[in-house]
């Protein structure tokens, strides 16, 4: 089900047109195929970690979740009952909703800024999740707003639920800017199947929308909310991306 009348979703959405989109989608699924960002590593380490800590029917709550493909990938054989995403694209929830289709639960798509969709959600006592899902998403907060969400989210989780945080992240000890040349450099090293205007989208988005943390930050952030836990499942090759596993109670 693709909610389309959610608060916050028309004027999100009015200024992304289907030109821009499918520009955007095209060098995403070049990453993808071509595996670029380990999508397919990290997949796997999500679908064994769903497979060992939620062995339960469980509700998940996917925020940026995009077209869903690599989740519902994960998600394959695992004992889901009810999945939620949210995302701001309309073409991107559409396609969500096919690749959902394969899986055998109840599936709600809802557009708008998780942002903003999170804090309603918590005003609903229903509204209560055993795994929350922020795939390369977090990292386009600010630290300010990154707090004030996870604050959030730990009220949106079950009492043994988990909070699975896939993102970039900082070294220790570097900055910004460092983080993102070394990332960029890379990008032009080992993306080689980019034509120069692909490479520029990326370089572009990168340059001016990715605001990672290190992890030592993004742990203090959690601490500060309740999560006593944090479990690193995967870090790629270049030391770029991880996935981050936080809860009060692993088993």
């Amino acid at each position: 089900m693709l909610d389309k009348t959610h608060p916050h979703s028309d004027d999100k959405v009015a200024f992304q047109p289907k030109e821009f989109f499918n520009e955007q989608w095209q060098v995403y699924q070049k990453v993808l195929n071509n595996n670029y960002m380990e999508h397919h590593e990290i997949s796997c380490v999500l679908h064994k970690f769903l497979l060992d800590y939620l062995q339960k029917p469980f509700k998940m709550l996917d925020l940026g979740c995009g077209d869903a493909s690599f989740t519902a990938q994960a998600l394959l054989n695992t004992a889901i009952t009810s999945y939620k995403g949210i995302d701001l694209s309309v073409p991107a929830l559409e396609i969500a909703n096919s690749n959902m289709a394969k899986i055998p639960c109840k599936t709600t798509l809802i557009v708008g800024d998780f942002s903003q969709v999170v804090d309603e959600l918590v005003l609903n006592p229903q509204d209560k999740f055993d795994a929350i899902l922020i795939s390369f998403a977090l990292h386009h907060l600010n630290l300010q707003q990154k707090d004030s969400i996870i604050g959030q989210l730990r009220n949106l989780l079950t009492s043994d639920g988990v909070l699975i945080l896939i993102d970039v992240v900082r070294q220790e000890g570097e900055d910004r800017e460092t983080y993102v040349q070394r990332y960029l450099d890379n990008v032009q090293k080992s993306w080689s199947l980019l034509t120069s205007a692909e490479y520029f989208l990326v370089a572009n988005h990168i340059s001016t929308s990715d605001f990672p943390e290190t992890q030592q930050t993004l742990q203090e952030i959690f601490q500060k909310h309740g999560f006593s836990r944090c479990d690193c499942f995967y870090r790629d090759s270049l030391d770029t991306t991880r996935m981050l596993c936080f809860s009060d109670n692993f088993r």
